[in-house]
Formats: structure tokens, sequence, C-alpha cells
């Protein structure tokens, strides 16, 4: 009696273990590629690191791709909130509010940046603003606050002595042009001949030749600050805003510029304040 126990119980915990198995098989069955996510852009990257397109990969703390907003309504969801009108957000008493405190006789963007300028380049690019959250607007302004000095500076300070940091020739698909500068320009101040090559590519610019366009017409500028969020910075964004600093300037992150860092992080809790929102988790990077 004793073995035949033995021999039952042997059994018993290989049926369990064929039926563990089974489950599992089924639960990888579902969309999941790797832990970590990495995942194709229609998937959602979830909390716990896994691609799919569920609820339970898209809903609460979904961290990349076509993540639900959380259904708050109040924009405090994972992806930023539900999705707002662009125009109706981006007032011009929120824009004017920004860009009203540039200081400084030699202020060319208080005559470069507009609402107008603004929407007009949202209308002519609608992905930038078709899904787009208070938060996402919020931390969108934040970053081109710190980069223009809410909007003062239409190119980098002392670009052209920088122009040649900005060249890589080792990049063959997007090379600098002769006598051609790629320093910083544009909202976003847009650099390197890489991403003025993508951009301008994707724009229909030559931006490769004339790079200059980008501080000359204000739509196209406003335009390729928005090819450069979407391209690199909105999939990062459930992150938390941090991660939007690390795509846009990890040289600031993990303490090498803490000041800077923080100056964003406090553009940002303005614009969320202004906005009616909260700015969420994970604020620094």
């Amino acid at each position: 009696m004793a073995n035949y126990a033995k021999s039952t119980i042997r059994k018993d915990q290989f049926a369990l273990f064929i039926t563990t198995l089974f489950f599992l098989a089924l639960t990888v069955s579902k969309p999941v590629t790797s832990q970590n996510c990495g995942c194709a852009s229609d998937f959602c990257c979830s909390q716990w690191g896994y691609c799919g397109q569920t609820d339970d990969y898209c809903g609460d703390g979904c961290r990349e791709g076509p993540c639900q907003g959380g259904g708050s309504g109040d924009g405090n969801g994972g992806g930023g909130g539900d999705a707002v009108s662009l125009e109706g957000t981006v007032t011009p008493e929120f824009f004017n509010s920004i860009i009203s405190q540039a200081t400084g006789n030699d202020c060319a963007g208080r005559g470069f940046y507009t609402h107008n300028a603004f929407i007009a380049a949202a209308n002519s690019y609608p992905s930038f603003g078709s899904s787009i959250s208070k938060r996402e607007i919020a931390a969108f302004f934040a970053h081109v606050t710190h980069e223009t000095s809410f909007m003062c500076y239409i190119e980098e300070i002392d670009g052209p002595s920088k122009a040649e940091n900005y060249c890589d020739r080792e990049n063959t698909d997007f090379p600098c042009a002769q006598g051609k500068m790629y320093y910083g320009r544009g909202p976003i101040q847009l650099s390197w001949n890489y991403n003025y090559g993508q951009c301008g590519r994707d724009l229909n610019e030559n931006l490769l030749a004339s790079p200059e366009k980008v501080a000359q017409d204000p739509v196209l500028a406003f335009k390729t600050a928005f090819w450069f969020w979407t391209t690199n910075v909105r999939g990062k964004f459930n992150q938390g805003f941090g991660a939007t600093i690390r795509a846009i300037n990890g040289m600031e992150c993990n303490g090498r510029d803490s000041a800077t860092v923080n100056q964003r992080i406090g553009y940002f809790r303005d614009y969320c304040g202004k906005l009616g929102v909260e700015p969420g988790d994970n604020l620094s990077c």
C-alpha cells in the first residue's frame, strides 16, 4: 500500500506539471514577444514589460505604443489622459503666456513663433495632435521652453561655432552637404545631419541641402519639432516625463546636469497646472 500511495502521488504530481505547462503555453501563445518589450509599432508594452494588443497590455500602466488613455478624462491615466483637441487646449492665451516670458532685445523668436504658425503646422502635420493629451502637451511645451528659452531663440546660441560637432561623417545615408551646418534650429532645436535628413525626407523638404530653412519658415520649424516628437519622444512618454528628457538630451541624465533636468521638470509642472492635469510619476531621468 505504501508503494502504491507513492506511485499515485507521483502520477498526480506529473499530471499537475503537465497541466501547468499547458496553461503556460496558452499564456505564451498570446501576443507576447519578450520581457522589457521592444514591440512592433502597433503593439503595446505592458507595465510588466510584455507586448500585446488587449486591455491587459494597452490599459493601466502601459509603457509604449498605442496605449489607452486610462479613461479618467482628467489626464491622469498611464498615457497622460484622454485625447483632447490640440487647438482647443493650446489657446492663444496659453501659447502667449509662454512666449511673453522671453526676455531680451535680441529675442528673434518673439516675432517668429506665433500661435497661428503653431496651428498651421499642426493642421499640416495632423499625427502630432490626433491623439494627444493635456499632459503630453505640457511636456512638449516644457521642452520647447527649455530648448528656446521661452521661444526666444530660433537657432542655437553660438551654433555656427559648434557646427562641426553636428556632422556625423560616418552616416552615409544622410551625408553632410558641403558648406552646410546642422546645429540646433526650431522649437526643439533640431540637430545633426541625420535628423535633418530623415526629417526632411518625411516632410518632403530637402533639409539636408538647406538646413537654414528651419530658421526661416515658422510653420516648417514647428513641423520639424512635431516630427522629432512623434518619431523620437512620444513612444517614451508613457514611462513618465523623465523618459522624454532622456529621449531629447540623455546627456543631462543620471546626475550629470541636475540643474537643467530640474528646470525642465519645473516647466512641465507649471504647464500641467495651467492645463489642469497632474504631472504623474517618474519626472526625473
